[in-house]
């Protein structure tokens, strides 16, 4: 290559070069800009229900902290007023091949408060052998719409009256003549248009079909003794201070439900008052006789 064609092209590659490199300057110039990175955003957990808040306000002798011990848990069933129906299930010892399973149920008559709070007392003592032999669900509240209105009311929120709200025979027929004929249509005992028309008694309902008890225990007030409904020949005597008393079958009633449908025992618990609960020593004695009757009357079947 002579010396004149260097010359021309060393010119020129410079020219090239600082084409390029003003092109890339260019290009990088012009290139957009990444966006900025985002800024994460914290999302705050859902506060967790005071259910325990709500229902300790209208009980009495029942704190906070012993509701929220108990560990009770949503059924997935909501009141006409969209309270959930709060549960406990118990599993037993392990020592009985089959064990008894045992629904017991508080607060169905909103008007009967102490009829719950006795059943939280109650779950305190667990701990007695008898108790742990058994399988439990629990519900203090079954109808915590009639329990938080003021004045508190028998019925639910549709005025129904839950424990006439059951199947019974001929419920079509008896439960309303009933009402309008014994009861004068007393408002507190509306039996409701048809059987299990409300989310409170199909709940009950439900869970009898589901869980299948060998018995039930429903605590009511204020009438201060004990009523039993089932297929057998020996009822208690008595439970603490209350006396066995034949209080009798109503249409619709949770007891005639129990003994004409299932062949099921249920045992009515009833308080000596709605408001004021028995002493701690009458509340032992009552969970303690009615367990060990229950324990050499109920026998478990599979």
């Amino acid at each position: 290559m002579s010396s004149d064609t260097r010359r021309l092209l060393i010119p020129a590659a410079a020219i090239l070069l600082a084409f390029i490199i003003s092109l890339t300057w260019l290009l990088m110039a012009t290139k957009p800009a990444s966006p900025p990175e985002k800024t994460p955003v914290l999302v705050k957990p859902e506060p967790k229900p005071d259910w325990c808040g709500k229902l300790v306000q209208h009980m009495p002798k029942v704190s906070k902290e012993m509701c929220e011990g108990i560990g009770l848990q949503p059924t997935g069933t909501l009141s006409v007023k969209g309270f959930p129906i709060l549960a406990r299930d118990y599993v037993s010892d392990g020592k009985r091949k089959v064990p008894l399973r045992i629904l017991l149920i508080g607060g169905i008559h909103g008007d009967e408060p102490t009829s719950a709070a006795i059943v939280f007392h109650w779950l305190q003592n667990m701990h007695l052998p008898i108790a742990h032999s058994i399988q439990w669900k629990v519900a203090p509240v079954v109808n915590p719409d009639g329990l938080f209105v003021t004045p508190q009311t028998r019925v639910n929120a549709n005025g129904v009256d839950l424990n006439r709200n059951f199947y019974s025979p001929n419920w079509e027929r008896d439960a309303p003549k009933y009402w309008q004929q014994r009861t004068k249509n007393d408002p507190r005992r509306y039996p409701g248009k048809t059987p299990l028309s409300e989310p409170e008694s199909r709940w009950v309902h439900d869970t009898i079909e589901s869980f299948k008890p060998h018995v039930v225990i429903s605590v009511h007030a204020p009438l201060g003794e004990v009523d039993f409904d089932g297929p057998h020949d020996v009822p208690p005597r008595r439970f603490g201070r209350l006396m066995y008393n034949r209080i009798g079958v109503y249409p619709g009633s949770l007891g005639n439900y129990g003994v004409d449908h299932r062949q099921m025992p249920v045992i009515t618990i009833e308080l000596e008052n709605a408001r004021q609960m028995p002493t701690e020593e009458e509340g032992r004695r009552i969970w303690r006789d009615m367990l060990i009757w229950i324990s050499r009357n109920i026998s478990a079947k599979s």
